[in-house]
């Protein structure tokens, strides 16, 4: 005999087989003038996301975002992020450990570590090959020319403009010497000042060359300021060097200076002074985990990089996502939201490994990963749009619209594994759900691209999603900072984030309607354009992924037990595919 669990699952099979409704309600703070209703219920209308539609429903994320959203203290999170911006964060070093204190020291003040269910731990492992915890005090860089003396860059504090004039591993140093602007004009003594990266091949040849230093000016295409306002020109670059010979970053417009020098007076010197600090010290990550309930040995992970100097990447993307975990932790201290059934763990650390150090040392069954990234960017004042990366699915095989890569670049996959899931869809959900509260917010989502922890979660075999922004000007550079960091962006991706998480850690078979429908809106959006692109084979494998992705729902909201699994997902539900390999975002 059946017990009532199974027969209700049976049941909720059979109705979402048949395409019957079981909840078509609006969420909360709903504005008509987001949907177009079509057969089958209201849907998210494809201009505010470029993407494909889903279903409006109080399920999915939508149990989780409005009491997200209201407890999300967006100066809060705007003074948190201030605070991790004052520090040039490395791997280790004095600012990375300032801001895993101040985030620890809030989630505690919250309860996780405190309350019963809510968990604060560390984990830490050496560093590894050598390395040292690298925290740079000052730097100076001085142009003598016809007489006079002119500081092109300076610092001195951790909060320091143009901190990032010293890339990361470079040494102290004060040295001076005549001007080269070419690799190959350079005699021994001379300083290399160049627009090319200060890659190894350079630095090699540079110091074999006799170079006291070597200053680049290199800067990305993603980097041109599309203002017309040319404030990349100021940009110092964001880089990482290993190597004994003295290295900094300029912007263009001091190289710009530094050639007219030149040209004017060929005895002009430069003098670089750069003073860094080495700790031995372990690298540490910090975790904060709400328990779950009868799964709490399951658990969905968010991860949010610490390392890199920027305010958008990844100030705004630590301080929005402990900021969501603290509403979170209300949320349940007032009973407006239950504890989900699975566990949700935060991460704050050292990119990819903070999500290695994890799932290395968890004993609980890891679910999936979340990269949260660059979450606060002001649309109007860097150009960046809110953005949701998939993992790897048929899109990596074509991009067609209404999906397009970013200027970071998708393309064929190399190396991870295509793990068929509905993850992108619970996220496409979760934006849907924040927009719903807050009308005319406008995202994307695109391809899979990698260059953040969620690639870590995918490599293992585990769903992963990325939320973040781009193409931002500053990115990387010596402009990101917390001027260009809007708190309401900041908690609509936040709230997005986290909701989504939920929505996996605590599914429920309630939520399946809406997920089908939705799943059904991709289907035609995919299917129809690859047909019209005149590529039946890039139709089918759609149809095959959104049949997966179907039966994954299911699973996950029916709580379908593995041995009963067999006869719903397909056995090549996960094998290898191609992914391409990035760098560090």
């Amino acid at each position: 005999m059946h017990s009532p669990e199974r027969a209700s699952r049976v049941l909720a099979l059979v109705l979402a087989g048949l395409g019957c409704a079981c909840s078509s309600d609006l969420p909360r703070g709903f504005d008509e003038k987001l949907v177009l209703t079509q057969v089958g219920g209201p849907t998210w209308s494809g201009e505010l996301h470029k993407g494909p539609k889903v279903v409006l429903s109080s399920a999915g994320p939508q149990r989780f975002v409005p009491e997200l959203h209201s407890r999300f203290e967006r100066e809060r999170a705007l003074e948190l992020t201030r605070f991790i911006d004052g520090f040039y964060r490395a791997p280790a070093n004095d600012g990375f450990e300032a801001t895993l204190e101040r985030v620890a020291g809030e989630l505690r003040a919250a309860g996780y570590g405190e309350r019963p269910g809510l968990l604060l731990e560390w984990i830490e492992k050496p560093l590894g090959n050598g390395r040292k915890a690298w925290t740079p005090l000052a730097g100076k860089l001085v142009l003598a020319s016809e007489g006079s003396e002119r500081v092109l860059h300076a610092f001195d504090e951790p909060a320091g403009r143009d901190r990032t004039m010293l890339p990361v591993g470079a040494p102290s140093c004060d040295v001076s010497g005549g001007i080269a602007l070419k690799l190959e004009e350079l005699d021994p003594g001379e300083i290399l000042a160049t627009d090319a990266a200060p890659s190894g091949n350079v630095l090699r040849t540079a110091k074999e060359r006799g170079a006291v230093a070597v200053l680049s000016a290199e800067l990305g295409d993603v980097n041109v300021d599309r203002s017309g306002k040319e404030r990349h020109l100021d940009a110092i670059q964001y880089r990482g060097v290993r190597a004994d010979l003295p290295v900094a970053m300029i912007s263009p417009r001091s190289l710009a200076t530094i050639r007219e020098s030149v040209a004017k007076d060929p005895a002009a010197r430069l003098k670089l002074s750069a003073t860094v600090k080495l700790d031995e010290r372990p690298l540490r990550t910090l975790v904060a985990t709400v328990l779950g309930t009868d799964r709490a040995h399951e658990a969905v992970a968010i991860a949010s990089h610490v390392q890199e100097p920027g305010a958008c990447d990844n100030a705004s993307g630590v301080a929005g996502v402990c900021e969501a975990a603290l509403a979170l932790a209300r949320a349940l201290e007032e009973g407006k939201l239950e504890a989900p059934s699975r566990s949700v763990v935060f991460l704050f650390g050292d990119e990819f490994t903070q999500s290695s150090m994890w799932l290395d040392a968890t004993a609980r069954k890891p679910v999936a990963g979340i990269s949260a990234d660059m979450l606060g960017e002001s649309r109007e004042l860097t150009g960046a749009r809110p953005l949701l990366e998939r993992a790897p699915d048929p899109a990596n095989t074509k991009i067609l619209p209404p999906d397009e890569a970013t200027e970071w670049g998708s393309g064929p996959a190399r190396g991870e594994k295509l793990v068929t899931s509905g993850l992108a869809l619970l996220a496409r959900c979760a934006l849907a759900d924040v927009a719903a509260i807050e009308p005319g917010w406008e995202t994307a989502e695109h391809p899979y691209e990698g260059g953040s922890d969620h690639g870590v979660f995918l490599g293992r075999g585990l769903p992963g999603v990325l939320f973040w922004h781009f193409t931002d000007f500053t990115y990387h550079t010596s402009l990101d900072r917390i001027e260009h960091v809007d708190a309401d962006e900041l908690r609509r991706m936040s709230v997005a984030v986290v909701a989504t998480a939920l929505a996996l850690a605590d599914p429920r078979p309630d939520d399946l309607d809406r997920y089908l429908r939705s799943n059904n809106e991709e289907r035609k959006l995919r299917v129809q354009a690859a047909l019209d692109a005149g590529d039946e084979p890039l139709a089918e494998l759609w149809r095959k992924w959104t049949d997966d992705v179907r039966q994954w729902l299911r699973v996950e909201t029916l709580r379908i037990p593995p041995e009963e699994q067999a006869s719903l997902v397909p056995a090549e539900a996960a094998s290898s595919a191609t992914a391409p390999a990035k760098e560090p975002r």
